[in-house]
């Protein structure tokens, strides 16, 4: 299976945080499974620790590089058309963040491991 992580997902599956659901920690712990992760995590998981929006993320944010070539995650570039499809995207939700991991994840054919309850309005498949 194709995965694409999310923000809250990755840093609660970094902490070994029981908000990740049992199904999506397993998922991401299946070898099995293909788990990409793109620049928007890193990003967003950065600024927001900077800007006092996520005082726990500063750790993670650190650790982040380790994180991913310990558990052999792909790193996703954006393109070209993850940007278009992301401006695209129908539905008056703003955040950028958000709308790239959907375009992302629709055009790469991935699973959106999140919890958050508005990828499936993007018509994107989510694992929680």
């Amino acid at each position: 299976m194709r995965l694409l992580v999310d923000t809250h997902a990755l840093f609660w599956w970094l902490k070994i945080d029981k908000k990740l659901s049992r199904r999506a920690f397993a998922a991401l712990e299946d070898r099995s499974n293909e788990i990409l992760i793109s620049p928007v995590v890193a990003w967003e998981l950065a600024a927001k620790s900077r800007l006092g929006k996520w005082p726990d993320g500063h750790a993670a944010v650190h650790d982040l590089h380790d994180f991913v070539s310990a558990n052999e995650l792909i790193e996703l570039p954006i393109s070209i058309e993850h940007g278009r499809l992301a401006g695209l995207l129908a539905g008056e939700h703003r955040d950028p963040f958000d709308r790239m991991l959907a375009a992302q994840a629709k055009l790469e054919g991935a699973a959106l491991v999140s919890a958050d309850p508005v990828f499936p309005g993007f018509g994107v498949e989510v694992l929680w």
